[in-house]
């Protein structure tokens, strides 16, 4: 919700999350905008929590917006994704990540899996990776002809591309080669749902480049600031 507001009034949601995380009372290390929260353990407790509220009469309106905010953002990604490429249908995407987050092959709740299976209904052919949770994946998604292809790795799926979707914070992703991605791509666009790119890297490399809550304008003050400090 704050990326959202951060892109409206041209912030930048990292440096919004930056400054909370100085309070100690709150911390950094979970205030990573995105395309939303995934796994086993929070969705289902959050659930289990609001049932075992209501059970007992009391309000749990906040939780359950805190949920509702969670499943609007795969809808928000996928807008993102149409916007910069304008018609779904027949587009070549390049999704990488399957896995609820990095460092797993979890994908229960996964908010990449939504995401794929949100563009398979619109008629994207999507060439997907992730480290480690491909084989999870295929046996629920077995792969489909012209319409749902497994790869070795990010470069290969990335090849004859329309855009470039990055769904899974994996370190990997933090460190693709991108000139290698502009060379191999049909069509240079990228959307970070993950916000693991350098903005300016990407577009320094040729990229058209979208991401969550972080304002170009924003960006550049940010850029600004560093280069006279």
């Amino acid at each position: 919700m704050m990326a959202d507001l951060c892109e409206e009034v041209g912030a930048d949601v990292t440096q919004v999350a930056r400054g909370m995380g100085l309070d100690p009372r709150i911390g950094r290390e979970f205030l990573n905008a995105g395309i939303g929260f995934g796994g086993y353990c929070f969705p289902k407790d959050l659930r289990a929590f609001m049932y075992l509220a209501r059970e007992h009469g009391v309000d749990c309106g906040l939780l359950q917006e805190v949920e509702n905010i969670n499943l609007q953002r795969v809808a928000l990604f996928v807008k993102k994704v149409r916007h910069a490429v304008w018609v779904l249908q027949g587009k070549k995407l390049a999704v990488l990540g399957l896995a609820f987050k990095g460092g797993t092959d979890d994908i229960r709740e996964s908010p990449a899996l939504r995401i794929v299976k949100a563009l398979l209904e619109e008629g994207a052919r999507l060439r997907v990776h992730d480290p480690q949770a491909m084989e999870a994946t295929r046996q629920g998604m077995p792969p489909q002809a012209g319409r749902l292809e497994y790869c070795p790795s990010p470069y290969e799926a990335a090849r004859e591309a329309h855009a470039l979707l990055i769904v899974t914070d994996w370190e990997e992703y933090r460190e693709l080669d991108l000139a290698r991605l502009h060379e191999l791509m049909e069509v240079p666009v990228i959307v970070d749902g993950r916000n693991l790119l350098n903005p300016e890297a990407a577009r320094s490399a040729g990229f058209e480049y979208v991401d969550m809550g972080r304002s170009s304008r924003a960006q550049q003050w940010v850029a600004a600031v560093e280069s006279t400090s």
